[in-house]
């Protein structure tokens, strides 16, 4: 005997989320969360302060806590990729 299916139980989350019409969205949103988050653990790894990671790429400590805040999607692939250098990393991106 086969169990019945669960009607609650459907599709990936991904398709729901472009059946929403927000998938773009969400994604853009996880990804600034994610590279906030690898950076800071980067500045951690490497014992690096706030006011010495911008002194490192050359910006205001404002801008590093804007750069920093995982909320805020207004970031320049610029910014990103001299965030990167200031603690020897590089940003890589694809198109998938």
């Amino acid at each position: 005997m086969t169990k019945p299916k669960n009607p609650q139980i459907g599709g990936l989350f991904e398709d729901w989320l472009k059946e929403e019409g927000i998938h773009a969205e969400v994604t853009t949103a996880s990804i600034k969360r994610v590279l906030a988050w690898q950076l800071e653990q980067a500045m951690k790894e490497g014992k690096i302060t706030k006011s010495e990671m911008a002194k490192r790429m050359e910006t205001s400590r404002p801008q590093l806590d804007r750069l920093l805040d995982p909320d805020n999607g207004n970031v320049t692939l610029d910014t990103l990729a001299k965030a990167a250098a200031a603690v020897g990393r590089q940003v890589r991106l694809e198109l998938v």
